[in-house]
């Protein structure tokens, strides 16, 4: 051995298994054979320094005392107590314990591999009188030996499969799997078997996959449509001893459609009124099946051909229910009941079934038709007559015949809708239907009239039916040919005999039934015509062409040609109408200058400048003419709102100075008299001037005459005081005008007022003392007033004397 090692070796001694050589059973140390180590031997050995096996430990002890696990020795131990064995790592110390002294290694604790397989710990040699490592530290292992002691368990549960119904045997449903805790690799306590233990009479497991497979082919849906089956799982390969789970396993059954549809009766009842509109729904039948889902789904028809023309049938995508309809009106005295084949069948056919029979069923449906009081009928429907225009009022139209349709035939009484025939054109016979004309027809008024007749029963009115009747009005040549229009041609002067004037078609409101046919010829007072003639084309038109070379529209500008049309009849009719030509210059080319006799006239003295001319000064001469009427009319509109405004805002200004003392004519003092009239008071104040506008007027009298303000006791001025009075009063009353309510007149002072007259006007009475002989002195333009006032004192004077 090489120096310096110790000679020491561990050994390991199990409690189930023999020693056996040391060689075989060593491991080398963790600490030892590294390169450059002094314990390597010169031929490349190395010296043991722990010999020992793995520890094992069986699982779930149940003991009562400390389960020994093993021992660990160091080839160093004399036995003298002088080494410490010491542990260390998982469960050293709790579930492990050491004996210092003798190395044994005990479990204290009950082990469960399930939960930990293998714990891993470290062993250590000391001196135990100087706690130096006498060997290097090593480390072992304490596995849990496995035991049986975990049953198999379904983890995936619970477990729901389906498989379609009628299915073949061997069909795989589903699968199941079980796990167990035990340890696969020891022994057999993890190997797993399946077996069924309920439902095997349907079902199989294979024992080592745990697939479920169907055991019959005759699984219905419609008989059991779910299973349970019970599945067991043993471990030990199903060996005695082994232990077992077991889990339910829920397996339904889909459907398929392998049941046709099926009538729980094989016939319907059904009654309806005889007056259902079309597409009222007389029933609903259903055909049962016994399948789910869209396998149920079914549409139904009618197999029969009088169900087919009188009843349709629908199918209801909700309740799978045939409704059944009317398809055509139904009459209770014709047929009183009706025989339906109704066939049902599935929408979706599995063709892997259709050995087990047809996926149809029929039924039949009775419909009895109910009998209703109904209204009369009209036969046969035709609904256009024809009348001649020219039928006198009361003719026969025609006849219309409506029958009661019930069994009790009551009589019918006819009438006509007055609100389709307003104007009471037609009537009819209320017993017999018969329509006459009320009134004069006249298809070219109306061709056509639309009238509604209603047909009811004579006891009870209630029960109406109508009919629309058209009624056509033949035409009768009852209105003469006309010229189309009013026809106006025109011709040359130096027009050629046979030309071309004016081609003339007619107009007729009648409309024969072989088409219209007229005939043109010049009237009788046209006979001696030498200027034009008529041609009949014998397309219902005329053509006008000259007669005779030149006209000259100085001697006649206007020829009147009166034609003849007469048409085909029955009776034949005619009228005239005038042919307008009017004679016009042309040019060289035959395109009209002028039709007019006055203007070639003054074409021959006028030139087109000066006519021009003319013409824009008698424009100019009409608008100065409508200018100033317009201009009088707005002064005379302004002047007449002027006066109608009110007499508050009325201001007249005397503010000019006259023409001196030579106009005596200036001022019209009509204008500063009052408003009354004072012819009394001027009869005998004593003026003794002569009258006013008298031969001997002078200067001095008019100046007499003028009215003087002499309080009145005959005057009666109430009429004035209810009139002041009575406007005041309204703009009292009247909130939306100015406060208008201030009246005030200088007319007079007032009866009774102390006041003498500020006027001059009345200076010249008996008590005035004024002298105006200052007036002497003004100057010459002053003489004639002061001539006249002076005269007029003068003729006081004497007056007074």
């Amino acid at each position: 051995m090489a120096k310096g090692l110790q000679g020491f070796s561990w050994t390991m001694l199990l409690l189930f298994c023999a020693i056996q050589e040391l060689g075989s059973w060593a491991v080398e140390s963790p600490g030892l054979g590294q390169p450059g180590d002094p314990a390597l031997l010169a031929g490349g050995r190395v010296k043991r320094g722990w010999v020992w096996n793995q520890f094992f430990v069986v699982e779930e002890y149940t003991g009562t005392e400390p389960l020994y696990v093993g021992k660990i020795h160091s080839d160093s131990d004399e036995g003298d107590g002088s080494i410490k064995y010491t542990i260390s790592g998982e469960g050293a110390g709790t579930i492990f314990l050491i004996d210092e002294i003798t190395g044994d290694i005990h479990a204290t604790e009950r082990l469960d591999r399930e939960q930990k397989t293998f714990y891993t710990l470290r062993a250590q040699a000391r001196d135990r009188q100087t706690d130096q490592l006498l060997e290097p530290e090593s480390e072992f292992i304490i596995k849990v030996q496995d035991i049986n002691d975990s049953e198999p368990r379904f983890l995936e549960g619970p477990y729901i499969g389906s498989v379609a119904e009628l299915s073949p045997i061997g069909t795989s449903v589903m699968q199941v799997m079980a796990s167990d805790a035990d340890d696969p690799t020891y022994g057999s306590s993890a190997r797993v078997v399946y077996s069924v233990l309920e439902g095997e009479q349907h079902f199989t497991v294979d024992s080592k996959t745990g697939v479920i497979r169907t055991a019959v082919a005759d699984l219905d849906r419609e008989t059991q449509d779910r299973y349970e089956v019970v599945i067991r799982a043993t471990d030990m390969a199903g060996q005695l001893g082994g232990l077992s789970g077991s889990t339910t396993v829920t397996i339904v059954v889909t459907d398929v459609n392998d049941n046709p549809p099926r009538f729980p009766q094989k016939m319907y009842q059904f009654s309806i009124v005889e007056t259902a509109p079309v597409g009222t729904a007389i029933g609903r039948v259903k055909a049962e099946d016994s399948d789910v889902g869209e396998n149920t789904d079914m549409t139904y028809q009618v197999k029969d051909e009088e169900g087919v023309e009188m009843f349709k049938v629908t199918t209801d995508s909700n309740t799978q229910e045939a409704i059944i309809t009317v398809q055509k009106p139904l009459d209770y005295e014709s047929k009183k009941v009706h025989t339906v084949v109704v066939e049902a069948l599935n929408k979706f056919v599995d063709p892997r079934f259709v050995d087990l029979g047809t996926f149809r069923d029929q039924t039949i449906v009775r419909v009895s038709v109910l009998d209703v009081d109904e209204p009369p009928e009209f036969r046969p429907p035709s609904n256009l007559m024809e009348v001649q225009e020219d039928a006198h009022v009361g003719s026969v139209v025609g006849v219309v015949t409506a029958l009661d349709p019930d069994t009790a035939n009551h009589p019918v009484r006819y009438a006509i809708d007055r609100s389709t025939d307003t104007e009471r054109i037609f009537d009819i016979d209320a017993k017999t239907g018969a329509i006459v004309t009320g009134k004069v027809l006249d298809r070219e008024t109306a061709g056509w009239h639309n009238i509604t007749v209603l047909a009811m029963e004579a006891d009870n009115h209630s029960q109406v039916s109508r009919a629309s009747l058209r009624i056509r009005i033949l035409d009768v040549n009852d209105n003469p040919p006309e010229l189309a229009t009013p026809y106006e041609a025109s011709v040359c002067e130096d027009a050629k005999p046979g030309q071309l004037i004016q081609t003339i078609s007619v107009v007729d409101r009648d409309e024969p039934q072989s088409g219209h046919r007229f005939y043109f010829t010049l009237a009788p007072e046209a006979t001696n015509n030498h200027h034009f003639s008529l041609l009949d084309i014998q397309d219902n038109t005329a053509a006008v062409h000259t007669q005779r070379v030149g006209f000259n529209r100085q001697e006649q500008d206007v020829y009147l040609l009166p034609i003849l049309v007469v048409d085909s009849g029955p009776p034949a009719l005619s009228s005239t109408g005038t042919l307008t030509i009017r004679v016009c210059g042309c040019d060289s080319n035959g395109a009209i200058q002028s039709c007019n006799s006055t203007a070639y006239v003054m074409s021959a003295t006028l030139s087109p400048g000066a006519l021009i001319a003319l013409l824009v000064c008698i424009l100019i001469l009409v608008v100065l003419i409508l200018l100033i009427l317009t201009l009088k009319r707005h002064h005379k509109s302004h002047l007449t709102s002027e006066d109608d405004e009110d007499m508050r805002d009325n201001v007249i200004k005397y503010n000019d100075e006259g023409g001196g003392e030579q106009d005596t004519e200036a001022y019209d003092m009509s204008a500063l008299r009052s408003l009354y009239d004072f012819s009394e008071i001027k009869g005998g104040d004593g003026g003794g001037g002569p009258i006013e506008g008298g031969p001997g007027r002078n200067p001095t009298s008019e100046l007499r005459a003028l009215p003087q303000w002499v309080q009145s006791p005959d005057l009666d001025f109430s009429v004035f005081r209810d009139y002041i009075s009575r406007k005041v009063e309204q703009a009292d009353e009247d909130l939306s005008v100015p406060p208008y309510d201030s009246f005030q007149t200088y007319a007079f002072e007032g009866s009774d007022s102390p006041v003498p007259s500020l006027s001059s006007i009345n200076t010249w009475s008996s008590g005035s003392e004024q002298d105006f002989s200052y007036l002497g002195g003004w100057g010459p333009r002053f003489r004639q007033l002061a001539a006249l006032y002076a005269g007029r004192r003068g003729e006081e004077d004497s007056e007074e004397s």
